[in-house]
């Protein structure tokens, strides 16, 4: 889960840099184009082709048609509003994530899950502060795409009951490269020299991030694995405070503290020290 916050915080800047320049629909077809090249050390070391057969294909559509239009309306929010305010929305994803978790895969929720829960809803109404000034469409767009993530999330923790990170993965790969194909024609522009480097950043952090997301919760259940993502909001006001000058206030400050308090809550068990290391 730690290597998959730092590779979203690599998305997020170079999404930022790419979106200048490309519409969010070509940025996501040569991401996934790309990103099934730098996947294939995994396939084959798995395989090949042929591991890679999956009996389960309409659920991997389906959290993948959820993904792309999530992912698709957060590249939307990060053109429209502080990256900052980007991920502390998204972070509300979590929450549904959750919640659906306890709802659907009959997860506990537990007093412990639930105050993390609490502290990071908290904590990103802080940083957000509905209603103390007027509500960009970025928001709702964010908003949405938050909801749906959550979908994904849950799904992908269903795929890991039958199917390897690396299938799931493949997979999404292939199905967001056939959904996105057509839109990224109708829009398509040829990248400037400067570009490409970015390009290829946010392929391989975005499909990397979702490995070892998709590994930590073969580990680990989604009430507790995905509260940990709730770093990302701090971590992410200090990128927009060092890279493009976002100030970070008080309550921006206050409102990162909880997240943080809550996770560091989660994680901290009574039986923690006789929890055994994964064999690796």
């Amino acid at each position: 889960m730690m290597a998959s916050i730092a590779l979203l915080l690599l998305m997020a800047v170079s999404g930022r840099a790419i979106t200048r320049e490309v519409d969010v629909f070509q940025v996501m077809e040569m991401r996934s184009i790309i990103a099934f090249f730098m996947l294939l050390p995994l396939v084959y070391r798995e395989g090949g082709f042929r591991a890679m057969r999956t009996s389960i294909l309409p659920s991997h559509i389906g959290r993948n048609v959820a993904h792309y239009i999530g992912q698709f309306a957060w590249l939307m929010g990060l053109t429209m509003i502080p990256m900052a305010q980007v991920i502390a929305i998204e972070f509300t994803a979590p929450i549904w994530a959750a919640l659906m978790a306890a709802a659907f895969l009959g997860e506990k929720l537990t007093w412990r899950k639930g105050v993390a829960i609490l502290f990071g809803l908290g904590g990103v109404v802080l940083i957000v502060r509905p209603g103390a000034a007027p509500l960009n469409p970025g928001h709702l767009i964010v908003l949405g795409a938050a909801f749906v993530f959550a979908i994904s999330f849950i799904a992908t923790k269903i795929l890991t009951l039958s199917d390897s990170p690396t299938k799931i993965i493949f997979w999404m790969l292939i199905i967001q490269s056939v959904v996105g194909f057509i839109p990224a024609l109708e829009v398509w522009v040829w990248p400037s020299a400067a570009i490409w480097p970015w390009i290829f950043l946010i392929a391989f952090s975005g499909t990397f991030a979702h490995f070892c997301m998709a590994k930590a919760l073969t580990h680990a259940e989604a009430t507790v694995a995905m509260p940990m993502d709730y770093l990302r909001v701090p971590l992410s006001a200090l990128l927009g405070y060092l890279l493009y000058a976002e100030a970070i206030d008080g309550l921006t400050a206050i409102g990162a503290g909880l997240i943080l308090a809550g996770n560091l809550f989660n994680l901290r068990r009574p039986n923690a020290n006789r929890i055994q290391a994964t064999p690796t």
